[in-house]
């Protein structure tokens, strides 16, 4: 019998992310692929993981790794065939795993047939599908919008005579949204993989589809963005409100909601704005539009208690029910352990994170190789494949150091695959294994699994509300409620050096020893807490 799902399964759940390209290959060509991911599936699926994030795995030029679609419903044969992709859902549906693909809404390939006759002409069916203007009489671009991925978000089109969008790449035009037709086309397209069983999507830059029709240029940044963009990337310079995030985006959002909701399927949008915390709460608030969302507010170059708190409390003022996706990692920023563990991180540090991750009010989203401790990867120059770290190198080397394949043997390329691997497998990363790691019952892994397994007995963890307690840095304390149940308390280390400190909320708690974490507590409530220790405890 299947079991009954309550509506909000989802705000209980963890949703792991896999990047196809680095995870696992089986046929030898150096690429992971959709039959590696099916082979890898009882391995999520021991971690106690509800959700299977994939990275894009369409039909595609790859210049931006598949972010770039040339094809929304068919799998590009580097990655394997719809009958793989079929055979992958059967498998995780019987393990109990849901799967959510990629949908990069935004923009296309510029090799997509949708592009190839828009630019034909400027009088063809799909000539209003793309973003177009004419040049200013000068000849140069019609305002002063800036690409993500470095200089004008316009191209000159020599066959139409016009300027295109494109937010990303040269070779990612935009689409137009305000063309009914394009957003049309869009939920078709994702309706053909609904009917083919997926569970859920991930909205990619899901405030990027409509744009200013005035096309009015953007002012200054009051404060410059360090969270989306690296220092060096311009981008940060401007406040980017008429290039995105356009109030007709909500009802676009409620028709994919609409639509998810006949397959009971659910949503997951990456908001990257100014305020991104006030679009999280905008997208997610009444019920009919997107599930949950995430932004970059954690995906930060430091780490703080402070900042973490001031994350999770703003959301929670902001949103009224709401419900926000918080994640440390991801396939766009550098690996947790070496972006908040310095250099050199200890292993102990990933069993921290993820204890504190899983503590916050919200659906946590962990990337592959993080449950393993992996660091960022050193890519050299010449091995450099992302485009963006290509663009601004030395002082921002692009996304290809979180992205390296997964280790999962102590031997050649890590198991990952027999032939060469599109990215060097890291030598520190082979010495983490996943097999290494199975054997030691002390590992992250094994602490991963334990702690995922022992959070979901816990309804506070789960769907409790939160209160954060004042406490100096860099300590985190919280506590987690849920009606009919005792409080749990939550203290978190995210220093190298030990810590002391009276907190008078915990005097009589009762220790939860199950977590496994380093920490004490005194009769009085003064907690001790080693480097990268946690202590949880239940109070009436």
């Amino acid at each position: 019998m299947t079991k009954q799902l309550s509506p909000n399964w989802w705000r209980e759940a963890i949703i792991y992310q896999v990047y196809p390209r680095s995870f696992n290959d089986t046929n030898g060509d150096g690429v992971g692929d959709i039959p590696g991911i099916t082979a890898k599936l009882d391995y999520i699926a021991q971690l106690g993981v509800d959700i299977v994030w994939i990275s894009p795995f369409f039909k595609s030029p790859m210049k931006d790794f598949g972010y770039d679609i040339s094809d929304y419903c068919d799998v590009d044969p580097l990655f394997g065939t719809l009958a793989d992709f079929d055979a992958m859902i059967a498998k995780a549906h019987s393990l109990g795993l849901k799967i959510m693909i990629d949908q990069v809404m935004s923009h296309t390939s510029e090799q997509h047939a949708w592009f190839a006759e828009s630019r034909r002409s400027r009088d063809n069916p799909k000539a209003d599908w793309y973003v177009w203007a004419d040049p200013l009489p000068d000849g140069n671009p019609p305002n002063n919008w800036m690409s993500v991925f470095g200089g004008s978000s316009w191209q000159w089109d020599t066959r139409r005579r016009q300027y295109y969008l494109h937010n990303f790449l040269v070779s990612q035009p935009d689409l137009n949204f305000h063309n009914p037709e394009v957003q049309q086309a869009h939920l078709d397209c994702l309706r053909f993989w609904l009917e083919r069983g997926v569970d859920g999507v991930r909205m990619d830059a899901c405030n990027f589809h409509f744009h200013d029709r005035q096309l009015r240029s953007n002012p200054p940044a009051l404060v410059r963005d360090t969270a989306t963009v690296s220092d060096v990337n311009p981008y940060g310079m401007q406040a980017h409100i008429h290039d995105k995030t356009q109030p007709e985006n909500v009802a676009f959002l409620q028709r994919i909601r609409k639509l998810l909701d006949e397959y009971g399927a659910v949503a997951i949008g990456e908001v990257g704005a100014d305020d991104s915390l006030a679009v999280m709460a905008e997208y997610t608030e009444g019920g009919d539009k997107l599930h949950m969302a995430y932004s970059f507010n954690l995906l930060t170059p430091q780490c703080s208690a402070k900042h973490i708190r001031a994350q999770v409390e703003q959301f929670g003022a902001r949103v009224k029910d709401g419900w926000a996706s918080w994640s440390v990692g991801n396939h766009d920023a550098v690996r947790v352990m070496t972006r908040w563990g310095g250099d050199n991180p200890n292993p102990e540090f990933a069993k921290l994170v993820l204890a504190m991750q899983l503590s916050l009010k919200g659906t946590p989203c962990l990337y592959q190789g993080d449950e393993l401790a992996f660091t960022e990867s050193d890519v050299p120059f010449e091995l450099l494949q992302d485009p963006y770290g290509i663009t601004f190198w030395p002082e921002f080397k692009g996304r290809d150091g979180c992205r390296t394949p997964i280790a999962w043997e102590a031997a050649t390329n890590g198991g990952f695959t027999e032939g060469k691997p599109w990215l060097p497998v890291d030598e520190k990363h082979i010495a983490r294994a996943a097999s290494v790691q199975e054997r030691d019952p002390q590992s992250p892994l094994a602490f991963a699994r334990h702690f995922i397994a022992w959070r979901r007995t816990m309804p506070q963890l789960t769907r409790g509300e939160i209160t954060f307690f004042d406490a100096p840095e860099p300590v985190l304390a919280l506590r987690r409620d849920v009606e009919g149940e005792r409080s749990v308390l939550a203290v978190f280390n995210l220093g190298r050096d030990a810590v002391t400190l009276p907190l008078p909320q915990a005097a009589g708690a009762q220790t939860i020893t199950e977590p496994g974490l380093p920490g004490s507590v005194a009769a009085d409530g003064t907690v001790t807490l080693p480097p990268y220790g946690a202590w949880f405890g239940c109070v009436q």
